[in-house]
């Protein structure tokens, strides 16, 4: 029987952390690689499409096939459509007449299974194997909602980048899902593809930065510091005027650190106006600012600029910046986005946590300047029992078997600079330490007493609803 890999992209970069898996030889030789891609923007009828940018023709070379997700289920949209189980049979039998599977095995490669459009495909084909993939660091969490085991039970490993150096996701890890490596040194070459197939396509990042880069290009020129825009706003986690301010404190930041060239990089989704303040910000400083609104990666830009400092809130960037690229990095606003981010189970928490625990606050100058990237070795001793506690207490019925870590984390490490990680409230909730007073304690180790709490609250969510 001839095998299929079906491999879903939505991203630029997460599909060349899949080319980086496949060149590594990280999947076993399959009759046919066909790449899926998926636009999950808003409008995804008027944004662009991943096919049309700039290298992904260079990532395409590693499958067979590249198809369109959103022409299939057109006018549905790809974030929110699954199928109905009654429909299942129909829509497989549908789909391999479609892309011409015939009676082929079918694995699946993908991303964010929790939600479609991940979870629909592994719905329309229940015999598929399933690999999932990390597109940037919200795999270091948990998984976001329990998932039927008949489809969590199908999971075979999850292939991440060693963004945080030595630490292992928590993701799918209560189906005994195993974490994988992709080496950096693939998705590094990887890179350097695509980097090249931008400046061949004519979208060299030197001309879409201006005189900046073109300075920069030149010999003894002093790199510019990169600022990272992630549109948060479009995420609920800050206001469009909080975000505005933080490019504008990103702009300060670098400023103070003596950089007057700069480049600011918006995320691809952001209105232009979301800019403003921090070129009116450079402008007042006296410093130069240039916007780089060509749709390339932020690590593209490493490698064309190797830019003196890049500077983000708790983008992916920084990580591949710092860990892949050896470049030093800072943070600014982590702590004002994690004091507002709600529910406590949001999965932008882990990534948040990640960033500012690791990296120099922009604000703090000479730990900028003295910071270097930690070793394995350290990032686990500082970070494992951090991420294991933050990530109970976002799920304690999915991490149920962390519980005993969590607390013990709790119990030795929750002071004045750890609590910025935690709320007393859900901690008080969930019965940990730090959330009722030392003396009562004991109650949270009780599993009657915790029994008896999940029973009150059942029968107030039931008379709720009547």
């Amino acid at each position: 029987m001839s095998l299929t890999q079906i491999f879903i992209g939505s991203t630029l970069y997460g599909t060349a952390t899949l080319a980086a898996a496949v060149d590594a030889g990280s999947f076993p030789a399959a009759d046919r690689r066909i790449l899926l891609t998926s636009n999950h923007a808003l409008a995804a009828e008027i944004s662009p499409r991943l096919a049309g940018m700039p290298g992904f023709a260079t990532l395409s070379t590693r499958f067979d096939e590249v198809l369109d997700w959103n022409t299939v289920i057109e006018p549905q949209h790809p974030g929110s459509w699954s199928p109905r189980s009654d429909d299942v049979p129909i829509w497989e039998r549908y789909l391999r007449n479609l892309w011409g599977l015939g009676d082929d095995r079918i694995e699946l490669i993908v991303e964010s299974l929790q939600v479609p459009p991940a979870m629909a495909l592994c719905q329309l084909f229940p015999g598929a194997a399933v690999d999932v993939y990390a597109d940037g660091l919200m795999s270091y969490g948990p998984t976001r909602v329990r998932l039927d085991p008949q489809i969590g039970m199908r999971v075979r490993r999850v292939l991440h980048l060693d963004l945080v150096p030595g630490l292992e996701p928590l993701l799918l890890t209560e189906f005994g899902v195993p974490a994988e490596l992709i080496p950096a040194g693939e998705f590094v070459k990887v890179l350097a593809e695509l980097a090249a197939s931008a400046s061949d396509c004519g979208h060299l990042p030197a001309d879409a930065a201006g005189d900046v880069a073109g300075d920069v290009a030149g010999e003894g020129a002093e790199a510019p510091a990169l600022l990272l825009g992630q549109y948060l706003s479009a995420l609920d986690l800050i206001t469009a005027q909080q975000e505005e301010d933080l490019h504008a404190e990103m702009v300060r930041g670098a400023y103070a650190l003596g950089h007057r060239d700069l480049i600011f990089k918006p995320h691809p989704s952001a209105p232009a106006v979301y800019s403003r303040r921090a070129e009116a910000e450079a402008e007042r400083l006296g410093a130069r600012l240039t916007v780089m609104d060509t749709p390339v990666l932020a690590e593209i830009l490493y490698q064309q600029l190797r830019p003196a400092l890049v500077v983000g809130c708790f983008s992916t960037g920084l990580l591949t910046a710092a860990t892949l690229f050896g470049l030093p990095v800072a943070r600014t606003g982590t702590g004002a986005v994690l004091a507002r981010l709600k529910p406590y189970q949001n999965s932008n928490r882990v990534p948040l946590t990640l960033v500012d625990a690791l990296l120099p606050d922009l604000a703090d100058t000479a730990a900028v300047r003295g910071w270097t990237a930690p070793g394995s070795a350290e990032v686990r001793s500082r970070l494992d029992g951090l991420l294991t506690a933050v990530g109970f207490a976002m799920q304690p019925r999915i991490l149920a078997a962390h519980r005993a870590a969590a607390e013990e984390y709790l119990t030795r490490h929750l002071d004045s600079g750890t609590w910025r990680y935690f709320n007393r409230r859900r901690l008080g909730s969930q019965g940990l330490p730090g959330g009722i007073p030392a003396q009562l304690a004991f109650l949270t180790r009780s599993p009657a007493l915790r029994s008896a709490v999940r029973r009150v609250r059942r029968v107030r969510r039931l008379r709720g609803r009547r």
